[in-house]
């Protein structure tokens, strides 16, 4: 990896068109933790988010044929591992699978106060319509704005706020029970 780390990415993308195993290594470096957090946060699951980090990084070759430049590129990477992390959970038995983990995970221990709050939230999140919190996830915790929150789910921009503002609404509800 001589020299690459200090390269910026533009360079490390020219680099790995063209083949440097070297200048992969060194962006798979700089992103991976970044991809990872995404898939723990939205498929729920360590070896699923794992999965995610590999499965970006395998198709990134193929990819960067479709990144333009015009933004940033980390910006797009985390929009092609959210897309990627969306089709997962789309699959119906991902979805049910990750949500019976999750209520076992809760059910198995009574958590300390701090936790418990955690809990509380995670389930209420479990408990939201999937396209409230598929919104949520994306616009709250992972911090993307309105637009591109729609072009991810493939919706419209007033669909993503009325959906934003419902979702507020009922873990309002369902934190306050």
């Amino acid at each position: 990896m001589n020299g690459h780390t200090a390269l910026p990415e533009w360079d490390l993308l020219k680099a790995i068109e063209l083949g440097n195993r070297d200048a992969f290594a060194v962006l798979y470096d700089r992103h991976a933790s970044l991809l990872f957090g995404i898939g723990c946060t939205l498929l729920r699951d360590v070896s699923d988010a794992e999965d995610l980090v590999h499965d970006v990084f395998l198709g990134l070759p193929r990819a960067l044929k479709t990144f333009e430049g015009r933004g940033p590129f980390e910006g797009w990477l985390k929009r092609t591992a959210t897309r990627t992390a969306l089709m997962k959970l789309r699959q119906a038995r991902t979805r049910r699978a990750a949500l019976r983990r999750l209520a076992l995970a809760a059910q198995r221990t009574v958590p300390p106060p701090a936790v418990e709050d955690r809990v509380d939230i995670e389930a209420a999140l479990l408990r939201l319509r999937p396209g409230q919190r598929d919104v949520f996830i994306l616009r709250i915790v992972q911090g993307f704005n309105t637009r591109e929150t729609a072009d991810l789910l493939g919706v419209r921009i007033g669909t993503v706020r009325i959906r934003l503002l419902r979702a507020r609404r009922a873990l309002r509800t369902m934190l306050m029970e």
